[in-house]
């Protein structure tokens, strides 16, 4: 089994919300048959012992409780992901199916529906299994419990700012793992997608968003044949089948080489978190975008979202883009070398549509402002020219869009919160 297809059965089974539940359903039938195992080898208390036809009603009252809560978990959740698609992005949906607590949540009341049913069909005219009666009252609060905490928890995620907050530390944690790939002495950051002679040029044999790269097998393979390793487009770019996915060069190698080498290549219908930081800056960036549209028209929540795009792009901009790109290992006989984006691409990802669709917008045009101030303050020297670029961009945009309006003034002024922060004082903060 290629590399390609454990990925994507992993994501598979990741991303979709029967596989926890299952699990939960057969651990409710095996605890069930343990505990009557137990209640046949232990005398239980006289205040856990019941009559035949009282345990009888008990478990049926839970599995039907547990049956009606499985489907209001199943309604909220649907209902949640309609207004969040519609009034964020349909992109939000990838974070709803790797949601732990949704997860979580169907388990415990899935297995305790199948805990209750097992126990219920022990039960007979001279048996009773009492403790798991009694653990099926336990586990059915437990399970009503669990609703509380994921109905608090879905209502709370509703709001633009925790959306944002959550696409945010995904894309910082994302972001972390790729610089760790990349400090590597075997595989180095490339800008350039273009060369020349190789020895093999590897195709796509379907065509699909790139998600990921199995780099410890490419690494081990150009090691064991000598060669070098390009990926020629980043996580994330959609190619077309046949379309070149690794290039070659040097090395000796058989026939089999391109189907294994493609192997190590994962694609799919669409981008995933798991190689791919500015994905959820894409995220973010079309809430903010869907925000600012005539029918939303909601410029507070597009400056809410600037919030978390600021402080990535400034977690990222302390990053040292030139020394993971120009690092060579002179005692490695084999490099991968993975075309990336530029600190200038991710910078444009982040800010360019935003202030293109929010130019009309006093707050967003004064919170990108004061974005902006705050990069060129904390991010690595040699990244402050794109930070120049935007403010430039940014000024004639203001320019553009205000020089016949009474608010030119104030379109141009610095707002952290975009309207009602503390007016800037450039004499002071200098």
């Amino acid at each position: 089994m290629s590399w390609r297809t454990r990925f994507r059965r992993r994501e598979s089974v990741v991303e979709s919300l029967w596989a926890i539940p299952i699990v939960g359903a057969l651990l409710g039938v095996m605890l069930g048959a343990a505990v009557s195992i137990v209640d046949e080898l232990l005398t239980t208390p006289l205040l856990w012992q019941y009559s035949p036809s009282t345990a009888s009603a008990v478990l049926t009252s839970i599995v039907g409780a547990a049956a009606a809560l499985t489907g209001f978990v199943v309604t909220v959740t649907v209902l949640v992901v309609q207004m969040a698609t519609g009034t964020f992005s349909a992109r939000i949906m990838r974070l709803w199916y790797r949601d732990p607590l949704l997860k979580a949540t169907l388990a415990i009341l899935v297995g305790t529906l199948t805990f209750s049913f097992s126990v219920l069909s022990r039960i007979g005219e001279d048996f009773v299994p009492n403790v798991g009666v009694t653990l099926a009252g336990v586990l059915i609060s437990l399970s009503l419990l669990a609703f509380i905490v994921f109905f608090d928890r879905s209502v709370r995620r509703l709001r633009p700012a925790a959306v944002a907050a959550d696409v945010a530390s995904t894309a910082r944690a994302t972001f972390e793992q790729t610089v760790r790939l990349a400090d590597r002495a075997d595989i180095r950051w490339e800008y350039v997608s273009v060369w020349t002679d190789p020895t093999l040029a590897v195709g796509a044999s379907r065509g699909g968003a790139i998600q990921a790269f199995d780099v410890e097998g490419l690494v081990a393979w150009a090691r064991r044949h000598g060669a070098e390793l390009v990926l020629p487009h980043p996580v994330g770019d959609f190619v077309h089948s046949g379309e070149t996915v690794v290039i070659v060069f040097g090395g000796e190698f058989g026939e089999g080489s391109a189907a294994e080498l493609e192997g190590m290549v994962a694609l799919g219908d669409e981008r995933t978190f798991d190689q791919d930081p500015t994905f959820a800056m894409r995220m973010m960036v079309d809430i903010a975008n869907k925000a600012l549209s005539p029918a939303v028209n909601d410029p507070t929540t597009a400056v809410q979202v600037l919030d978390h795009i600021g402080e990535v792009l400034a977690f990222i901009g302390k990053t040292d883009f030139e020394a993971l790109r120009t690092k060579v290992d002179s005692t490695s006989t084999a490099v991968v070398a993975i075309v990336t984006r530029r600190w200038e691409d991710i910078v444009t990802l982040g800010l360019t549509e935003i202030r293109e669709f929010g130019a009309t917008s006093v707050q967003v045009m004064r919170r990108l402002r004061a974005l902006l101030e705050e990069l060129q303050a904390t991010v690595r020297p040699e990244h402050r020219a794109a930070i120049d670029e935007e403010l430039r961009r940014l000024d004639a945009t203001v320019a553009a869009t205000w020089r016949d309006s009474t608010d030119l003034d104030r379109a141009g002024e610095i707002d952290r919160q975009g309207i009602g922060g503390m007016k800037h004082d450039p004499e002071r903060s200098s």
